[in-house]
């Protein structure tokens, strides 16, 4: 079950991480987001904005060093940490303090490394599709059109797709 919970972040970062890529002008193979294989480093044409997967090179050791995705605005100098998870509805608020909490140290890193103002965007989805009133806040400060209500299904689709698996 573990599994699969992990299986449905990885697509909603996939949709995010598109979308980004499509509004900040990388070049990019595929028409939809199901067809999108996410690159660890991808760069607008004009290099302009530089998009991190699952990846950041600190000059010392940090214990939470790998947010999903790190939107690197090269002129302006700010970076976009941006971490997606799941959570059980109750827990929306919480969670999204945890997740700025747990990168507070990677974000001081990342002002001293890279010299620009960085902040963390939770991206918490309830398993049964609730999201926090912060919710639409953050996900409008993330470069392109993401759509709730399909980040909101795919969370609802793998909920039932587990409990399918779990009850037969």
């Amino acid at each position: 079950m573990m599994m699969m919970m992990m299986i449905i972040i990885i697509i909603i970062i996939i949709i995010i991480q598109f979308n980004i890529c499509k509004e900040t002008g990388v070049q990019m193979d595929k028409k939809h987001w199901y067809e999108h294989v996410p690159k660890s480093v991808e760069t607008s044409q004009v290099g302009k904005v530089t998009i991190l997967w699952n990846q950041v090179q600190a000059d010392r050791i940090i214990a939470n060093n790998k947010p999903d995705i790190i939107i690197r605005d090269n002129k302006k100098r700010t970076y976009m940490l941006i971490d997606v998870a799941i959570s059980g509805d109750i827990n929306l608020i919480k969670k999204e303090a945890e997740k700025i909490l747990k990168y507070k140290e990677l974000t001081i890193e990342i002002q001293h490394m890279w010299n620009g103002k960085t902040k963390v965007t939770p991206i918490i989805i309830g398993a049964t599709g609730t999201i926090s009133k912060s919710f639409r806040k953050y996900v409008s400060n993330i470069p392109g059109n993401h759509e709730v209500k399909e980040l909101q299904k795919t969370a609802i689709l793998g909920t039932v797709h587990i409990l399918r698996k779990a009850l037969t």
